[in-house]
């Protein structure tokens, strides 16, 4: 039977309802037992006993596979070796007998436990044994081998005679088969090497999927101008693909289709395939030149991902969808509904033919249920549904029903929403400034649930690009997801949250609670800071600069310090807290930390917030030297034009401070990436606005993170008040009046 057939339709359930579970998820007991014991495993396993004699490294061991170990396995065994040397300064020999001390990896005398399983969970499940002498895990497989050593390497712990495994035995399988993250990279690329370590982190994690929207980051051979400068080539991406699927990552490629394709259609040559003439946001369904286009992408996107198994299409957020002349006739027999699964359907069946499940943004249920754009109509039944913000009910009701029909599902993380800098982990802040439980809560209370409910095979969480945050930030969000859907039971969130900075830092890491709740203020703080809110929000306030002396007697309107009372004595406060986020940085990089990129990354992004703080408090000592200089002039003109000097002093130290943090900034975030929005000698960059006006896109480079404090204009500020201390130059001091 056909792959795509069975079940009869696949769907990505996405709901951020977190609110609907208000009772605490039950934890085990067994799951403070690790955290005691200073073994900060995640996730944490199904089934762990403590006891027995430890497992001591020193300083030689052998790795012993079965006879007929796969290429996998051996892969799996140069893997733990290379880490076993790096991390602790074991050297291993990899043999099919055993000798000395030994860490067995086999597939035999496995679990029924493990083997009883459904397919998918029984091939990721695997036995630990701690032994004196050896230490052995069985997998029935591939799969669960690779999940075993990871674990392993998690609960190593350092003693007073050298590296050692405390006497514990751990059976371990997948509540969720499926965990997938979504890896945005629209407004930015990653450097090949960082997408290799980051399909290493999740693999260590036991995240067995990567859906990866690269939008213009791919280059494809069909249509080479949509690729942008230095995007992935068709070789490249087939290469990832190989490589994620080494560590057990399925790489899938994500494609917008109907909407979010400005990337696309920002192109002139496109224009005619647009369905209103002024977006560049979303396809007209009527015109087969749109299919021709997105096939021949689509085509690419599955020859640069060689075995995966599915292809998504997104096409949601389709905003002009029924608004052009054909589309209006159109709609009036189907329905908008109708024109988006005549879109969705062509695409589904072409996609299908190809071997591909086809995901796009979608809910279970949805056309039935609520405002879907598929209301009232049946989707096209291998169609991978993919998307819902609104509508889950505490029992699950609509998912249920799904499964029922022969569904497979997939819940979906809550969307930790879209802020500048860090991930709102610790609280969030709504548009009305009201705060809010963070993404970690949010993610627990949903996940846990869904997990434990039965009813779903997979999960995605998502890391929108939209506010243009460095990937690393979204790390925590994904080793969280990691968490509750490998095991619903395990842990608590406080539990997890501790362990997690253990787990990801070091243990000798320190403070890195406070620094992330620290980060978080400090994102909100930049958010609202300036036209940042304004840019995406609309009107809900931005900050003009105090006012310029004029005339002979040195004129101005004072009321900056006043209009801004609040802004300035917010700043003064946020300014202390980075500099006790400094000290926390500071303080764990003379440790030496695990991770320690992270903490780069977080010196920048301090030391904007900083920045943005110390503009607030620039422009306020401004308007006091621009005060000072009319007090003083019917005083001493020397001592006025000396306060306007001081004026100028301000506007430089504070530009200057701008030019420093941004260069720090880009050559940190540039380790990692590629210059965004970078020409070459062979293709320039082509940017284009789109409808959404996502706040990575204000400016095809890096500079959308200062572009607030260029709109301010203390560059012509700087100007006009050098102008105004030139002409009071020459009419009261050298004419000596």
């Amino acid at each position: 039977m056909n792959s795509l057939s069975n079940p009869k339709y696949t769907i990505l359930l996405l709901s951020s309802l977190f609110l609907f579970f208000s009772c605490a998820t039950p934890v085990a007991e067994t799951s403070t037992v690790l955290f005691n014991e200073g073994i900060y495993l995640i996730p944490y396993p199904q089934e762990v006993t403590l006891g027995g004699e430890n497992f001591l490294l020193g300083s030689e061991l052998s790795i012993v596979l079965d006879k007929n170990a796969t290429e996998n396995d051996k892969f799996t065994a140069a893997i733990l070796a290379a880490r076993l040397k790096t991390e602790w300064g074991v050297n291993t020999v990899i043999a099919e007998s055993s000798f000395g001390k030994s860490i067995i990896l086999t597939h035999e005398e496995v679990s029924e436990k493990v083997t009883s399983l459904p397919e998918k969970k029984s091939l990721q499940g695997y036995q630990l044994n701690v032994e004196a002498d050896q230490l052995i895990i069985r997998a029935k497989g591939e799969t669960g081998l690779f999940y075993g050593t990871q674990t392993l390497l998690q609960i190593i712990k350092k003693g007073n005679e050298g590296a050692f495994v405390p006497g514990m035995e751990i059976t371990d399988w997948p509540d969720i088969s499926e965990r997938a993250c979504h890896y945005d990279t629209k407004h930015h690329q990653d450097k090949r090497s960082y997408v290799e370590s980051f399909i290493r982190d999740l693999a260590r994690y036991k995240i067995n999927m990567l859906v990866w929207e690269w939008e213009d980051k791919f280059a494809y051979p069909s249509h080479p101008e949509i690729g942008a400068p230095g995007a992935f080539t068709m070789e490249e991406m087939q290469e990832l693909t190989r490589y994620a699927k080494k560590y057990h990552v399925q790489l899938v490629p994500l494609v917008q289709g109907l909407g979010h394709v400005s990337f696309i259609l920002k192109w002139p040559q496109y224009n005619d395939l647009r369905e209103v003439a002024a977006s560049n946001w979303e396809f007209c369904p009527l015109k087969e030149g749109s299919y021709e286009l997105l096939f021949d992408l689509w085509e690419d996107a599955i020859e640069a991902t060689p075995g995966s198994e599915y292809i998504h299409i997104g096409s949601d957020e389709t905003y002009e969808l029924g608004v052009c002349e054909q589309c209006q006739i159109k709609s009036e027999e189907i329905g908008k509904s109708g024109l988006y699964h005549l879109f969705t359907g062509k695409a589904g069946e072409h996609l299908h033919a190809k071997g591909r499940k086809v995901m796009c943004w979608e809910r279970p249920m949805g056309w039935t249920v609520g405002e879907s754009p598929a209301k009232g109509i049946e989707p096209f039944e291998e169609l991978v549904l993919t998307e819902s913000y609104s509508y889950e009910t505490p029992d699950f009701k609509y998912a249920r029903e799904a499964k029922t029909e022969g569904f497979e599902i997939f819940s979906y993380d809550p969307n930790p929403g879209v802020t500048p800098l860090m991930v709102a982990y610790m609280f969030a802040q709504g548009e009305d400034g009201k705060t809010r439980i963070g993404s970690l809560e949010k993610s627990y209370t949903y996940l846990t649930s869904s997990t434990k409910s039965g009813y779903f095979d997979g999960m995605i969480n998502t890391s929108w690009d939209d506010a243009g945050l460095h990937n690393q930030m979204w790390m925590m969000s994904f080793i969280n997801s990691a968490e509750w859907t490998w095991s619903g039971n395990n842990p608590a969130l406080e539990e997890f949250t501790d362990k997690f900075f253990l787990n990801y830092y070091g243990d000798q890491s320190s403070d890195i609670r406070e620094l992330y709740l620290l980060m978080n203020k400090g994102a909100y703080y930049y958010f609202e800071s300036f036209e940042r809110r304004v840019w995406h929000y609309g009107d809900i306030g931005k900050t003009h600069l105090p006012d310029l002396p004029r005339g002979d007697n040195l004129e101005y309107d004072e009321y900056w310090n006043r209009e801004y009372a609040a802004r300035i004595d917010e700043s003064h406060k946020l300014i202390k807290q980075m500099e006790r986020a400094m000290e926390i940085i500071q303080s764990n990089q003379q440790t030496g930390i695990k991770n320690s990129y992270d903490l780069e990354l977080f010196t920048t992004i301090t030391n904007l917030v900083s920045h943005t703080c110390n503009t607030y408090l620039s422009l306020s000592e401004l308007e006091r030297a621009i005060k000072q200089a009319h007090n003083q002039r019917f005083l001493s003109h020397q001592a006025a034009y000396n306060a306007l000097g001081d004026a100028l002093g301000i506007i430089e130290t504070n530009l200057l401070e701008r030019e420093q943090v941004y260069e720090e900034l880009v050559a940190v975030w540039e380790k990692t990436r590629l210059p965004k929005g970078f020409s070459t000698d062979e293709k320039e960059f082509f940017h284009r606005q789109d409808r959404a006006r996502h706040f990575a896109f204000r400016r095809a480079d890096m500079s959308y993170l200062i572009y607030d404090e260029e709109l301010l204009g203390l560059e012509d500020y700087r100007v006009k008040l050098l102008e105004y201390m030139e002409w009071y130059k020459k009419a009261y001091l050298l004419k000596g009046t």
